[in-house]
């Protein structure tokens, strides 16, 4: 039995009832796209032409070709965002400090004046980051922070029944529990809303099942208010407060990385979704690659893990890997109780975008104690693709990884 929760962005419900999950697999057809990535870069902005996708499951449904443009500052929070899992629920310390940063320099900025008389506040947005203050309700704390999940919120304002709707998209053979608000606008930065019907929409039933929650009853517990502090002027980025202190961040459009890293979190079309990312960026990495000093999260393998968790560890399918200067690579895994599994090893340049690695120095650590452990494993690393945030290689047994970098360095 699992008890599943609505996303609270600024609204905050009661628990549901539990019930039976029902194992549905998502089908996904193969990523086909017509149109290649524009990139440009200067200091002031970062522009994408987004490809004309599909990934079934709407992971693109949606996307045009318009030009979506991110100024340096909104760039960064885009940045900062990348790589962050369960929409900021497994942030370290200084990746939220990072992003903090980057929505009070965009607090600061002049963005959108009174967005909630500007059109653009309007659509569908997906969430793309929240904090989690001590204020916030149970159900933002553990609902919104599961990736397999895709989390909107719609905001429609301009209509004779305005609204603000919130909604879990399950998967596309599952469904999706969609919550609704009546809204009104109280001054041009704040939304206020309560809550008055909710449903699921299954994809496997006829109809729509009611959200067991007496909304009208609930009184005050179902009102808030949700602050629009930032609203750029491309309608593609908006930051908001809630009425419990929750920050939230949330785009209409995700650019590629973020696209390609949802795709893994869902667990289906990665390879196909990896081939065509790589196929898009191959004019921005020209030239030689290099491999980029840091501490690298594994977040994808196309080799399937085996038994033998030393053997995964070895072969850099699970854990870190921790790139140094001088050529030296580690392999370090978090094993039970404080042990963990290193094995370090060199790096030669072997052409553009290739290098010959070699580890052999292996060990079972605890505290300041080590078991060596015999074993040796060489290998020709290929960069397919590299920037600050996020790598993707080919590496031991040809094995195809994707790695995001975890440390904040640039």
């Amino acid at each position: 039995m699992l008890t599943v929760e609505v996303a609270n962005l600024g609204f905050q419900l009661p628990p549901l009832p539990p019930f039976s999950t029902i194992g549905v697999k998502a089908g996904w057809n193969r990523l086909r796209c017509n149109k290649a990535l524009e990139l440009s870069r200067s200091r002031r902005v970062l522009l994408f032409r987004p490809p004309s996708c599909s990934f079934v499951g709407e992971q693109l449904k949606g996307e045009t070709e318009d030009l979506v443009s991110f100024n340096e500052q909104e760039n960064s929070l885009i940045e900062a965002l990348i790589g962050i899992q369960g929409r900021g629920r497994s942030a370290s310390p200084q990746q939220l400090q990072e992003v903090e940063h980057a929505v009070q320099v965009l607090e600061g900025l002049e963005g959108v004046p009174d967005p909630t008389s500007s059109s653009l506040i309007e659509g569908r947005w997906q969430l793309m980051f929240t904090t989690r203050p001590g204020t916030a309700s149970i159900i933002q704390r553990t609902f919104v922070g599961v990736d397999f999940f895709r989390i909107f919120q719609e905001v429609y304002l301009r209509t004779s029944d305005p609204r603000v709707s919130n909604i879990v998209r399950f998967s596309d053979a599952i469904g999706e529990l969609k919550v609704e608000a009546a809204a009104s606008i109280e001054d041009g930065k704040r939304i206020l809303f309560q809550f008055d019907k909710a449903a699921f929409s299954f994809r496997f039933l006829p109809f729509k099942v009611p959200y067991p929650v007496p909304f009208r009853l609930l009184g005050d517990e179902a009102k808030g208010w949700l602050d629009t502090t930032y609203l750029s002027h491309s309608g593609n980025l908006r930051i908001s407060r809630g009425n419990k202190g929750t920050t939230f961040v949330l785009q209409k459009k995700a650019e590629p990385r973020q696209r390609l890293l949802a795709t893994i979190s869902s667990g289906s079309g990665v390879r196909e979704a990896i081939d065509e990312f790589i196929s898009l960026t191959q004019n921005v990495n020209k030239g030689d690659a290099e491999l980029l000093e840091g501490t690298w999260q594994m977040m994808w393998s196309s080799q399937i893990e085996t038994d033998s968790w030393i053997e995964n560890a070895a072969n850099g399918l699970m854990g870190m890997q921790v790139v140094k200067p001088n050529g030296e690579l580690k392999f370090l895994v978090d094993i039970l109780l404080g042990f963990k599994f290193s094995m370090d090893g060199k790096f030669v340049k072997s052409g553009t975008t290739t290098y010959d690695v070699t580890m052999d120095d292996a060990a079972i650590i605890a505290g300041q104690f080590g078991l060596p452990i015999e074993m040796e494993s060489k290998f020709r690393l290929e960069l397919l693709y590299i920037d600050g945030k996020i790598r993707i290689s080919r590496g031991i047994k040809n094995i195809t990884f994707v790695h995001v970098r975890v440390d904040g360095s640039k």
